[in-house]
């Protein structure tokens, strides 16, 4: 039995930092933009060009009672009196406020930064860069990776039509994006991924939200670990896509708990947004064009929400 115990203990060693990152990121030991570092004034420019007609599509959700949450997480919003305040001066101004809770971060249209997901290794929780839990989480925010350090992003984006190319409404929940999907919807499309890109994936997925949110919920198509390696090959800044999690979820292997997420944002900083609305630009076969999102300056935050857009 004391054999048995010490070769799970020792895969155990072995597999785990497999999840966490094995060297100083490319940018530096000290480095906590991760492939933000990629969004250059030269890929700027380069998206600029790509805005010929300037059509703009919101691609973010609207955040209002009743969307599909993740876990316990939740979202609330009220209107602090009937007016908030007032009234004022001899002209009676009044005004509205509102109370916002809720896992600003983490909920609705969602941009996961690199101190959401880390990497249990022995007693220790790792992070991007090798940064350990243990010195710089704190109650009232993360002293390093907050999501104020990002920055903006103004590159090129790339949608990949995955639904489309399959010639479905949407993928069924549990189906795996492979390489050769992945290649094969941009052959069709006639674009390539370049460094720095933000790559977004549309599945069909999204059209369930707020029409279907349990069958949204309960897992969802996705890229899976190859196509993840892919990403990473290609050296992109962000993925993206409509669904709640990025990856496959039931995952290809049923140990796991989103590996996907831990081998771009742990290992490689290479950011995730999820539910996003791209049906619009799925109809208009609007496949390359200028993607522009500003993360809010959330000091210490994990992750931030936002209506990114793409300018065609």
């Amino acid at each position: 039995m004391n054999r048995i115990l010490f070769i799970a203990l020792l895969v155990n060693l072995m597999l785990v930092p497999v999840y966490a990152q094995q060297s100083p990121s490319e940018w530096g030991p000290e480095d906590e933009r991760g492939a933000a570092n990629r969004l250059t004034p030269a890929k700027v420019m380069e998206a600029n060009k790509l805005i010929k007609t300037g059509k703009i599509y919101q691609l973010g959700k609207v955040y209002e009672h009743g969307i599909p949450l993740f876990g316990s997480r939740h979202y609330s919003l009220t209107i602090v009196g009937g007016p908030s305040g007032g009234p004022l001066g001899d002209n009676q101004l009044v005004w509205h406020d509102e109370m916002f809770s809720g896992e600003i971060g983490q909920i609705g249209t969602q941009f996961d930064g690199l101190g959401h997901i880390g990497t249990r290794v022995g007693n220790e929780d790792v992070y991007y860069n090798g940064f350990k839990s243990a010195d710089f989480s704190k109650p009232y925010g993360l002293e390093k990776l907050g999501v104020e350090k990002v920055g903006a992003f103004f590159t090129r984006g790339v949608l990949i039509d995955v639904a489309g190319y399959k010639g479905v409404e949407r993928l069924e929940v549990g189906y795996v994006i492979t390489v050769a999907d992945t290649e094969g919807a941009l052959k069709k499309q006639n674009v390539s991924v370049g460094e720095g890109d933000v790559v977004i994936f549309r599945t069909g997925h999204g059209t369930l939200w707020m029409k279907d949110n349990e069958t949204f919920n309960k897992g969802q198509p996705g890229i899976g670990m190859a196509v993840g390696q892919w990403l990473v090959d290609q050296k992109i800044a962000m993925v993206a896509g409509d669904t709640w999690g990025l990856e496959v979820v039931p995952g290809e292997d049923e140990s796991l708990a989103f590996p996907v997420h831990q081998l771009l944002i742990v290992q490689h900083g290479i950011y995730i947004l999820e539910n996003l609305d791209l049906e619009e630009l799925a109809k208009d076969q609007a496949y390359e064009f200028a993607f522009i999102f500003s993360p809010l300056r959330l000091k210490g935050g994990t992750g931030s929400p936002g209506n990114p857009i793409a300018v065609k």
